[in-house]
């Protein structure tokens, strides 16, 4: 496991003495670990390996990683303990239509729930994550961390209007889903791609009050990364 990082940034925490904190920061440093894949989809999650790796104990651990098991991103075996959930291209297959519905509705609430604030929060956020690049080179496809956490803000704010914090929570935990799914493809998928543009034409709708346009853009840009995702699951 190539996890020195993540276990470096966990011990560079400042230590509250809250039982609470620790396993809220190994929570974090775990589900990033999962989600970004440095944790592989079935991998087998034994404690005394995790305590070595992330430098907190048992109890914290295991209280992770049971918070984990209620993002679908960590299975509890019987009598085993735990293991990153498995992926497969049936339950990718769910998760994108799914995700699809949903965004569709909340997108077309916010779009009429519009406010100037929130187009200027989505300009604004556009623009910075514009600014970012989605590769740290051309040979390595990892995504840095700061453009993923704007990458997320971007497509929340684009349904935050929709009136609906259910709905809102909801898609929140489908983009999780999908982030490491999305993970698998990008090798493959983002040389090829202007993510950047694809953002900015979905935008340019929004502002156009096009909302069918708007969520053609928006689904497009979803089924062409599944495309990549289902590609790589096959191969």
């Amino acid at each position: 496991m190539a996890l020195h990082e993540s276990a470096l940034e966990l011990r560079l925490l400042p230590d509250s003495g809250s039982g609470e904190s620790i396993t809220q920061r190994v929570y974090l440093s775990l589900r990033r670990d999962i989600m970004c894949a440095k944790l592989a989809p079935g991998l087998r999650l034994k404690i005394e390996e995790l305590r070595s790796i992330y430098g907190v104990g048992s109890s914290p651990l295991r209280e992770a990683l049971s918070l984990l098991t209620s993002d679908s991103l960590v299975d509890r075996i019987d009598q085993k303990g735990f293991r990153v959930c498995q992926v497969s291209e049936r339950e990718y297959s769910e998760l994108l239509r799914t995700r699809c519905w949903l965004e569709e509705k909340a997108l077309r609430e916010s779009m009429a729930n519009r406010s100037a604030k929130w187009e200027e929060e989505l300009v604004l956020t556009n623009h910075r994550l514009s600014r970012l690049s989605r590769l740290h080179d051309k040979e390595d496809c990892a995504t840095p961390a700061d453009w993923e956490a704007l990458h997320k803000v971007f497509h929340e704010t684009l349904l935050s209007e929709c009136d609906s914090s259910i709905l809102i929570k909801f898609c929140s935990q489908l983009y999780d889903q999908n982030v490491r799914y999305r993970q698998l493809s990008t090798r493959t998928a983002y040389p090829e791609r202007d993510i950047n543009n694809e953002h900015s034409m979905i935008c340019d709708a929004v502002l156009a009050r096009d909302v069918e346009l708007a969520v053609k853009l928006l689904l497009s840009h979803y089924t062409r990364t599944g495309e990549f995702v289902t590609s790589e699951l096959k191969s």
